[in-house]
């Protein structure tokens, strides 16, 4: 979505490189070109503004670091910034007292309601929750059907009315929100959703029946559903929602679209209450806690760790993770293993939105289009392999290829250079795998020396070892020194905060 603003933003930012000292007047460019590139992303103007004067006080006012050059000065205040005006840090759940906690669902027909209805109570329930949906949205007879078939999928129960009153549409919404806070309360469920009913557009029978479902059930948390492709007309629908409901947080629908981010930009300004979670696909766990300081690092092209740690961590058993980092490092990685990695890789997400969180990742590889059809192939050609072959690929000769580019569809210089690319990277990881062996027996001898060591017997791994831990997947964290300061950097692009 935010594809041509961190474009935008990574051509301002290379223009300063080159600059000892930043002037007022240079500051001045900067500022005009921040501006067209966030009106461009359909950002409110008043939210520009807003943004535009927070940046100019702080980079012509402030008494700036020593130890950053200035196109790290204004990529550092533009950074914070952004996250101040994308809500400053993610919402926190506090739950009732007494449950259940009741959250209420608004938002206009089409915005995905009932799909983040579901989405939610997943959430809910890998937070060790027991939610309810609640179908209240009795005028679209179709809505309640799909919530009880998204519900079966996280496995949560629904509560509405009969079906015979569903398919009449003559039910009372309000009646089923009061029905099912009882029965979730007989029950024992701790969280109850209630997805209501939208319109096309804003109308006073919408605003209405909402306002009385709100009463009954009196939530203790209001979210409104906003669909981010529509650009500046989401936060209108905001403003309008929050004069009825008062509400307490906007999630936004279809952040993996094309759309150019101008509503996630300008909604927590506008109306003042910040972006709760964000739904960033169609499958019912691509949905997340939003986290400003997040997006605003993607946005500028920083990459996103943290949560692509957390979806590494999601897939992988830390046990499993521990194995298979072993074998990486002692070299004796499979193409067995290799298809375990990518199997776990596909878990996490698409690639393409994988490729964005990474840190540094240059635009040329940004912009390439990465489909999942890529891997697809390489698994093909991997289960066309036999056991010998995927332990030791180097017996594959000329017979072997042509046999195995025919069972999986593909040619043999694809499967050649498959080959050729997993031996590279095997040889790799067994040479970093020997220097992290000799950093240790470094490590080791200077601590025996300052009579640490012990005679023997003592740990085989130092307590506080700086020895990098390699995550399954094949990420590769940095080496450190003595100080914990990675060696060579961390492969980011010059400019960026903190860099030199």
């Amino acid at each position: 979505m935010f594809e041509s603003l961190t474009d935008r933003f990574e051509g301002i930012f290379t223009k300063l490189r080159g600059k000892g000292k930043l002037s007022e007047a240079d500051v001045d460019e900067v500022l005009r070109e921040i501006r067209l590139a966030l009106l461009e992303a359909d950002v409110n103007l008043s939210v520009v503004k807003t943004l535009q004067g927070r940046i100019r006080e702080r980079a012509v006012g402030e008494e700036l670091s020593g130890a950053l050059n200035p196109a790290q000065q204004v990529v550092k205040i533009v950074n914070e910034e952004l996250t101040a005006t994308l809500g400053g840090e993610a919402i926190r759940i506090a739950f009732a007292s007494k449950p259940p906690t009741v959250v209420l669902m608004a938002g206009l027909q089409g915005s995905g309601k009932t799909t983040n209805s579901a989405k939610l109570a997943r959430w809910f329930k890998a937070q060790g929750r027991q939610p309810m949906l609640v179908g209240a949205d009795l005028q679209r007879p179709a809505a309640v059907a799909q919530l009880r078939t998204l519900a079966a999928q996280v496995d949560v129960p629904v509560y509405s009315a009969p079906d015979d009153v569903v398919a009449s549409g003559t039910g009372d919404p309000v009646e089923v929100a009061a029905g099912a806070l009882a029965e979730a309360r007989r029950t024992g469920r701790d969280v109850m959703i209630v997805d209501t009913a939208g319109r096309l557009a804003i109308d006073e029978e919408l605003m209405d029946q909402v306002r009385r479902i709100s009463a009954e059930v009196n939530p203790n948390y209001t979210f409104l559903v906003v669909d981010a492709m529509t650009g500046q007309d989401a936060v209108g629908v905001a403003e309008s929602f929050h004069q009825t409901l008062e509400l307490d947080g906007v999630i936004l629908t279809k952040l993996d679209g094309d759309a150019r981010g101008g509503a996630a930009l300008s909604v927590k300004e506008v109306v003042g209450r910040p972006i709760a979670f964000a739904s960033t696909g169609e499958k019912l766990d691509e949905f997340e806690l939003f986290h400003p300081d997040r997006l605003a690092g993607r946005i500028l092209g920083m990459g996103d760790m943290l949560t692509l740690i957390e979806k590494a961590e999601s897939v992988y058993e830390e046990a499993e993770a521990e194995v298979a980092a072993e074998r990486l490092m002692s070299g004796t990685f499979t193409l067995d293993d290799f298809l375990d990695q990518l199997a776990a890789i596909k878990k996490m997400g698409p690639i393409k939105n994988l490729v964005g969180m990474m840190p540094g990742m240059p635009k040329e590889i940004r912009d390439v289009e990465l489909e999942d059809s890529h891997l697809a192939r390489v698994e093909a050609i991997i289960h066309s392999m036999n056991r010998a072959e995927r332990t030791e690929p180097d017996i594959v000769d000329g017979s072997r290829r042509a046999r195995i580019a025919k069972g999986s569809g593909t040619s043999p210089g694809e499967v050649s250079q498959l080959l050729d690319q997993f031996g590279e990277m095997r040889k790799m990881m067994q040479s970093m795998g020997g220097g992290f062996a000799k950093q240790k027996a470094r490590k080791m001898k200077k601590q025996k020396k300052k009579g640490k060591g012990g005679k023997g017997g003592g740990r085989t791994t130092p307590k506080g070892s700086n020895r990098p831990k390699v995550p399954a997947g094949g990420f590769q964290l940095p080496q450190l020194d003595e100080q914990g300061n990675p060696l060579g950097g961390l492969g980011l692009p010059e400019g960026f905060p903190g860099l030199g």
